[in-house]
């Protein structure tokens, strides 16, 4: 009687185990975790659908991965822009060096190119008015290297205090990614040279007085080829390395003392436009400003900047010479 009814009780248990989804709570844990796997293990139905279970895993992976993949870039792509925001040079000067620096900048730059070199020309025997095209365009060289000695020599005076300077200033590498950040840049001369056109027709609109053209412009129109080799040093080579060792290499960095990196750019750009004294041009050389100072900005390196200005003077230089 007692085997009957413990292989009764045996045959019980056996039967309950094969409907073990009917209740799964009044057991043992531990204990129906380790028979239900041992009993998955011997049903060949069950091995089937357990096979087929990896193939919705890896799709689930895979989906998961992508999403991982997603947030990284994300993440990524923020960190850098958070970086890029906060990044500030180290500045030892105040602003009022700051100003010293850029007042004594004008005031030479309108010296020399009014006053010094002409009362120079002058005294040598030459004027400006009666000069041939290669007269003119030998001028505005020899004016322009004044214009960068003089520029260089306010800097090497006013921040010598200063000396030796924090690492990151007044920088020059031919190694690093930069070429990628100036490829760039290009692409975005059609923009700079649309606002250029926005901007003219904005002026004429407008009721106050237009400034004509350029002798620069004038002596490339004459199709001299001395003046236009001279001239393509002028703009190619001079103009980017003074203003780019000014605006870029100078103020830009030193305005992070008081505001983020992107209103350094943009205030510099500002400051880089309104001296041309051409409100023809404004609006192009604001935007360009901005490209040339991200790029700077960007890279830490002034060869970056003053390639790109090079390659837009040029850029401007052959679309005058069609």
């Amino acid at each position: 009687m007692l085997r009957v009814v413990w292989g009764w009780r045996l045959v019980h248990i056996s039967c309950f185990r094969q409907e073990q989804d009917v209740s799964t709570t009044s057991d043992d844990g531990t204990g129906f975790k380790y028979n239900e796997q041992a009993e998955i293990s011997g049903d060949p139905d069950l091995k089937e659908e357990d096979c087929g279970s990896p193939n919705r895993d890896d799709q689930n992976y895979v989906k998961g991965d992508w999403f991982v993949r997603t947030q990284k870039i994300k993440e990524n792509l923020h960190d850098t822009i958070s970086r890029f925001r906060n990044e500030r040079w180290a500045v030892h000067w105040t602003g009022q060096t700051i100003t010293q620096v850029m007042f004594l900048w004008i005031a030479t730059f309108w010296l020399v190119g009014s006053w010094i070199v002409p009362f120079l020309a002058h005294a040598a025997g030459f004027s400006k008015e009666t000069l041939t095209h290669r007269g003119q365009a030998l001028y505005s060289l020899v004016t322009d290297i004044t214009e960068d000695l003089a520029g260089i020599a306010i800097l090497h005076q006013c921040l010598g205090r200063f000396r030796p300077l924090p690492p990151g200033w007044f920088e020059f590498k031919l190694k690093g990614k930069w070429h990628w950040d100036v490829a760039l840049g290009c692409l975005l001369f059609p923009l700079v040279n649309l606002l250029s056109h926005i901007n003219i027709s904005l002026v004429h609109m407008s009721s106050g007085p237009v400034t004509g053209v350029s002798s620069v412009e004038q002596s490339i129109v004459a199709r001299d080829p001395v003046a236009m080799a001279l001239y393509a040093v002028v703009v190619t080579v001079c103009a980017p390395i003074w203003e780019e060792i000014v605006f870029r290499g100078f103020l830009l960095p030193s305005l992070t003392r008081y505001m983020p990196l992107p209103w350094s750019i943009l205030l510099s750009a500002v400051a880089f436009a309104l001296a041309h004294f051409n409100v023809q041009r404004v609006l192009p050389l604001i935007f360009l400003g901005v490209v040339m100072g991200g790029v700077f900005a960007r890279s830490r390196n002034l060869l970056a900047s003053m390639v790109l200005h090079s390659l837009w003077n040029g850029f401007v230089f052959l679309d005058l010479m069609k």
